[in-house]
């Protein structure tokens, strides 16, 4: 294909609407940057809507190349760095159908829910931890967009390959939080200051739970909270008053992992 190289193309202004959540929605497409998510796409079976990359990208990466479904759009550096979000784009950016994501379905047995979580990145670092621990959906309840391409890039990828919901306000959440107790699962939280909390350690993970965390700056909402069915703590050192959310919850995350291992034939 003809390399475009001017940054008046109308290309440009349909790439750059995917930075808001508005354009997302409207052409329903998501934008993703760098090889490492394109990589992520390719092995997750997903079928990119455009790819664009530099000469010099195409020069360094001719497997990758090779192992697309898609026609690739060469482009010049500066109509590349115009679409990306990043200050210093690898080379590569391209499209994807948000439907070509996996959905929630609200039954899932091993659940992170999220309230009104903001910060992206913590959202990102969330997402991959989730993934890793065996989390079979993720649920939120506002906050930061999902598919906002600083989400895309901190969670690596897990974005793509975790199913999900994302509910407008709090009382969505809360309305999915109450089907779940409905149906048996354990809905926990972590709250600090509470007598009926007990180390993480010694609640009994595998049978299907909800984990349910709060905002970085004012925690769980007492609406959401009022619903946990069991309480935990982090122990850790006074010397410190709390931790980042996205740090707390691998430990609890990870035990779910680490007693359903322990319990296996042969753990």
């Amino acid at each position: 294909m003809e390399l475009i190289t001017s940054r008046r193309n109308p290309l440009v202004g349909r790439l750059r609407a995917l930075h808001q959540a508005k354009g997302r929605r409207e052409q329903g497409l998501l934008l993703l940057e760098g090889t490492h998510l394109l990589q992520e796409v390719v092995r997750l079976g997903l079928s990119p809507e455009r790819v664009l990359a530099t000469p010099a990208w195409m020069e360094r990466h001719p497997e990758l190349l090779a192992s697309l479904g898609v026609p690739l759009q060469p482009v010049g550096d500066e109509l590349l760095a115009a679409v990306a979000t990043t200050d210093s784009p690898d080379g590569v950016v391209l499209t994807l159908p948000s439907a070509a994501l996996p959905a929630a379905s609200g039954r899932g047995a091993w659940v992170l829910a999220l309230d009104q979580l903001q910060d992206p990145g913590n959202l990102g670092t969330l997402l991959r931890t989730a993934l890793a621990a065996g989390v079979d959906e993720l649920w939120l309840g506002g906050g930061a967009d999902p598919w906002q391409p600083k989400v895309l890039r901190a969670s690596a990828g897990a974005a793509l390959a975790l199913p999900i919901r994302r509910e407008a306000e709090r009382q969505g959440l809360l309305h999915q939080l109450e089907q779940a107790r409905q149906a048996g699962h354990q809905v926990v939280a972590t709250l600090v200051d509470s007598s009926r909390s007990i180390p993480y350690w010694d609640l009994d993970w595998t049978c299907p739970t909800v984990l349910l965390l709060g905002n970085e700056g004012s925690g769980l909402h007492p609406s959401l909270a009022a619903l946990a069915t069991h309480s935990v703590t982090i122990p850790h050192s006074a010397a410190v008053e709390s931790l980042n959310v996205a740090v707390a919850a691998a430990p609890l995350l990870l035990e779910r992992w680490r007693q359903q291992q322990r319990s296996a034939p042969g753990g």
